[in-house]
């Protein structure tokens, strides 16, 4: 029962904040990417505490016969996507295919302009949604997500991705990353790393684009997931996905995830402030035996990217009690955003 609750309580701030409009952003700036193998590993990173630490950490688990020396099979790195990878505001980017799916859906069947919650989606009503709580936002998140097949939900998100732009930033998705995050991916995979994701979003919407624009096998990406089940269609088996959800890959859900997919804690994780969700994956990496990097993206950028905090600072907090380092974008970043981001991170 508990469970259920985060859930829907996860998905009504979700969609919450996808109705709320008129936040706006300066058009970022667009850098060189960054040449794997050559000179400086994080060269959009500001020479600062956050890129030392990095750099001493990489090294000193990697060098044979040291003290710290990690071997590659537990060299496990773990990011957050949605704010520390990739851009996650005003809205994450599966809020934006959610409300394109909505219209998808009416187009298709017209009543659903009259019927709700599809129909304040629709029309941006947050004040619905306020009023009518979880169960209105629950079936709006399963209705488009579900009752379809598992290749025709991954056509979906790859038709979303390859045409939708960021409405504030003016660019594809695709072109929302964080350039030195790009890089960090790279440096950690020159190093032995295996980089998994972990994120509240859907597995099934991530492994649309992560291989493409992180270089991330979908066998290595963590989420929330919808509950599936194998049915025939004509002589045909296929994975057909139903309306329930079987797991959320959020806050206390991100260590059991990591436990389940990989079997160990990571020696490194990459998380960022908004919710508190990444504090569990971090202190979940800071208690295995051995050495741990846990890095907290803080965006305080409101000129180059969006500034934003959460109203207990409790990502800040447990950093500074538990040890974990942030990067604060203004100080810590070069640049934000830059060209060529997918064919940096290989």
């Amino acid at each position: 029962m508990n469970e259920g609750r985060r859930v829907i309580q996860h998905a009504l701030s979700i969609v919450l904040i996808s109705i709320a409009l008129g936040l706006s952003a300066a058009q970022p700036a667009v850098s060189q990417r960054a040449q794997p193998g050559q000179g400086d590993p994080l060269p959009s990173w500001n020479d600062g505490e956050a890129k030392r630490g990095i750099i001493d950490f990489v090294t000193r688990v990697t060098r044979e016969g040291g003290p710290d020396f990690t071997p590659v099979a537990d060299r496990i790195a773990t990011f957050d996507n949605d704010g520390t990878l990739w851009v996650e505001k005003p809205l994450p980017v599966e809020v934006y295919f959610t409300l394109a799916r909505v219209r998808e859906l009416a187009a298709k069947d017209p009543s659903l302009k009259e019927r709700q919650p599809f129909k304040a989606a629709l029309e941006g009503d947050a004040a619905y949604f306020h009023e009518a709580g979880a169960k209105a936002v629950l079936e709006l998140i399963l209705a488009t997500h579900s009752g379809m097949t598992q290749e025709q939900f991954a056509a979906e998100a790859r038709q979303f991705m390859e045409k939708a732009r960021h409405p504030k930033l003016n660019r594809p998705f695709t072109e929302i990353t964080y350039q030195p995050m790009i890089e960090l991916l790279a440096y950690l995979r020159r190093n032995g790393f295996q980089t998994w994701l972990c994120s509240g979003g859907t597995i099934d919407f991530m492994r649309a684009f992560a291989p493409q624009i992180y270089s991330v096998p979908v066998e290595q990406i963590i989420g929330s997931e919808l509950k599936l089940e194998s049915r025939m269609e004509g002589d045909r088996l296929v994975i057909w996905r139903l309306p329930e959800i079987d797991a959320i890959n959020d806050k206390m859900g991100k260590p059991v995830g990591i436990d389940r997919r990989i079997g160990k804690r990571p020696v490194f994780v990459a998380g960022n402030v908004l919710s508190g969700g990444d504090i569990a994956m971090m202190r979940y990496s800071k208690g295995r035996a051995g050495p741990s990097f846990q890095l907290l993206i803080n965006h305080d950028d409101a000129a180059r990217e969006f500034a934003y905090a959460e109203k207990d600072n409790a990502s800040l907090k447990a950093a500074k009690k538990y040890g974990f380092t942030v990067a604060n974008i203004k100080s810590d970043w070069k640049t934000v955003f830059g060209a060529g981001q997918a064919a940096a991170a290989k």
